[in-house]
């Protein structure tokens, strides 16, 4: 990448090298990764790479829960189904923290926001080391989630307002930090989260979440408003003869959230949303309990365990990818209706004895359902424009809460009632419901981008 001797970079430069090898396209017409490069002095790439660090960093708190929580109870003296709270305390602190904290990035930036989230969630993991009460760990962790849930949306919108035209490949890079970040933690924790240990494992992990995240915070901007040299007409629609070269997002009309709320459309994938995370957390949450109910040997549970988040991550950006180039709403409904056809296969798989095609439908299912975290707030931007996805998506991703009560309370209730098979064939049901519902997806009226709906329906 040149460099015109004050530190600019040239964008005809930019837009050649900026991806390292990966196509960043302006082959609609606009030079997206030229103007980003003279704007921040360097790759918009790095904007990717310091978002998915943070989301890194911060997975512990979903994904290294259960390693502690033996140590932490061992050590505070608490029976283990006291410590059941903790970790639904932290996905409604999570989830409902986005959309305050989206809000504010929309319209003040991400650097002061993140700098916050690196204090909570570094320092709540350093402050479980020094817990002695219970309510202190349930303080502690809702906290942590709090900087959880800012570094979520503030890493998933940076991809949306820095990547109009690739929308679903980086949503996708964020999304698989956050599920395989973790997958370098757990050893470490495992191997020393003893009563004894614990405690020094808290305070490294904290440690290292806290410079990860202050890093991201410092490195992390959004772009101004008129990064493109575009200006809106009165309607917010972007003018001139370039106009239908944008990416949707830029193109459409910038909805505020009171605006996308009072829109069919948003009401059809906050169903959808939940829908889908029920029956991806069902698998998640249950899958090493339904391959026992089967009399799977251990191996094939343990497989299933270990490979489904593998799966869940690369899908991320497979799919991620795919719905920038072809038909998102196509891409989306066909991936969720493979997510509900395997999981119905699951059961066959498990009714058959055959452990080898349980594991492979596992990693299936996942790898369907898995990228509903990097559609919907694509869709969302898409549909309601980039100027306010942080907020706008942090709305949609509050349905994360309805999806995990389903899958914790719901499927508690159903698999004491009627059972595992129909517990897991309602997932199913759910996600072909979600795919079929997809394809009556259109842009809102009045958004300015229907003429998109009508060319994509011939």
């Amino acid at each position: 990448m040149a460099d015109d001797g004050d530190g600019a970079t040239d964008p005809d430069d930019a837009s050649e090298s900026d991806d390292s090898g990966v196509d960043d396209g302006a082959d609609d017409g606009v030079d997206y990764a030229g103007r980003a490069a003279e704007i921040l002095g360097f790759s918009r790439w790095w904007q990717i790479v310091a978002a998915a660090g943070m989301m890194a960093a911060v997975s512990p708190y979903q994904y290294v829960w259960s390693s502690i929580e033996q140590p932490l109870a061992e050590s505070l003296d608490l029976a283990l189904p006291a410590l059941g709270a903790v970790f639904s305390f932290y996905v409604v602190f999570q989830s409902l923290s986005q959309f305050p904290a989206g809000k504010w990035r929309d319209s003040r930036g991400p650097g002061a926001l993140t700098f916050l989230a690196a204090l909570l969630a570094g320092g709540g993991y350093v402050g479980l080391a020094y817990a002695t009460t219970l309510w202190q760990l349930y303080l502690l962790y809702s906290l942590g989630a709090i900087g959880v849930g800012i570094v979520y949306t503030v890493a998933v919108n940076t991809a949306v307002k820095w990547f109009p035209d690739r929308t679903g490949l980086t949503t996708g890079v964020g999304t698989m930090a956050f599920a395989g970040g973790s997958a370098l933690v757990v050893p470490y924790v495992r191997a020393n989260a003893t009563a004894a240990a614990y405690g020094d494992v808290l305070r490294n992990v904290g440690v290292a979440i806290l410079v990860v995240t202050l890093v991201g915070a410092y490195l992390l901007r959004d772009p101004p408003d008129d990064w493109l040299g575009l200006e809106e007409d009165g309607d917010g629609a972007e003018g001139g003869d370039r106009s239908d070269n944008l990416a949707a997002s830029l193109r459409g009309r910038a909805y505020t959230t009171r605006e996308m709320l009072s829109t069919w459309q948003f009401w059809l994938l906050y169903a959808m949303f939940v829908a889908m995370a029920g029956a991806d957390l069902i698998v998640i949450a249950n899958v090493v309990r339904f391959a026992e109910q089967f009399g799977l040997a251990a191996v094939v549970a343990t497989a299933s365990a270990t490979l489904l988040p593998v799966a869940a991550g690369v899908s991320r950006m497979i799919l991620g990818e795919a719905s920038d180039r072809f038909d998102r709403k196509k891409v989306m409904a066909a991936s969720f209706v493979l997510a509900g056809v395997f999981r119905l296969a699951l059961i066959g798989a498990g009714r058959a004895e055959a452990g080898v095609a349980f594991v492979a439908l596992v990693m299936a299912a996942m790898f369907f359902s898995s990228p509903l975290f990097v559609y919907f707030p694509s869709v969302i931007a898409d549909y309601y424009g980039s100027q306010n996805s942080s907020g706008n998506y942090a709305v949609l991703y509050t349905a994360k809460v309805g999806g995990g009560v389903f899958a914790g309370t719901v499927t508690g209730y159903l698999v004491a009632t009627a059972g595992w098979i129909p517990t897991f064939a309602l997932g199913g049901g759910l996600a072909i419901a979600a795919g079929l519902a997809a394809l009556l997806l259109r842009p809102p009226s009045g958004s300015g981008l229907e003429a998109d709906a009508t060319a994509a329906a011939d």
